[in-house]
C-alpha cells in the first residue's frame, strides 16, 4: 500500500508529500481529506470518521493538537473498538512520528491531525 508521508508540522500547518495544508487533515494510504471538519472543533465523534471507516484502517492515530486540546470521548473510543480499529491519541507532533513509523512498516494506519491547539 502506498502511503503519504508527513514531513513537517508547526502550529497551524503540516507538510504532506511536498504540499502544505493549513487546515486539519485526515489521511490514509495516498488519500487526504482536507479540510477535515468535525461536528465539534475540539471533540472527535464517530460522525467525523465516516469518510475513513469505508477505507478500513487497522489503526487510527489522532494528533490532538500542539497542546492536546482535541478530545476523544469514551463514546468514540468504544465505537472505534467495535469497528476493530486501534486508537492512538497523541499531541500532533508525536502522532506524526508514530504515523510515519507505522506506514513505513507497511501498516494500514490512518491519521487525523488537528493542527492548532
Amino acid at each position: 500500500m502506498v502511503s503519504v508521508k508527513v514531513s513537517s508540522y508547526r502550529f497551524g500547518s503540516v507538510r504532506i508529500d511536498g504540499k502544505t495544508y493549513r487546515h486539519d487533515v485526515l489521511l490514509i494510504g495516498d488519500e487526504i481529506l482536507h479540510p477535515w471538519e468535525r461536528r465539534e472543533g475540539h471533540s472527535l465523534h464517530p460522525d467525523d470518521l465516516t469518510w475513513l471507516i469505508t477505507r478500513e484502517p487497522k489503526t487510527l492515530i489522532v494528533g490532538t493538537g500542539a497542546f492536546g486540546r482535541l478530545r476523544v470521548p469514551e463514546e468514540t473510543k468504544a465505537w472505534l473498538t467495535k469497528q476493530g480499529i486501534e486508537l492512538i491519541a497523541l499531541p500532533t507532533k508525536e502522532a506524526i512520528v508514530e504515523y510515519n513509523r507505522r506506514v513505513a512498516a507497511g501498516e494500514r494506519a490512518a491519521c487525523g491531525l488537528h493542527l492548532t491547539c
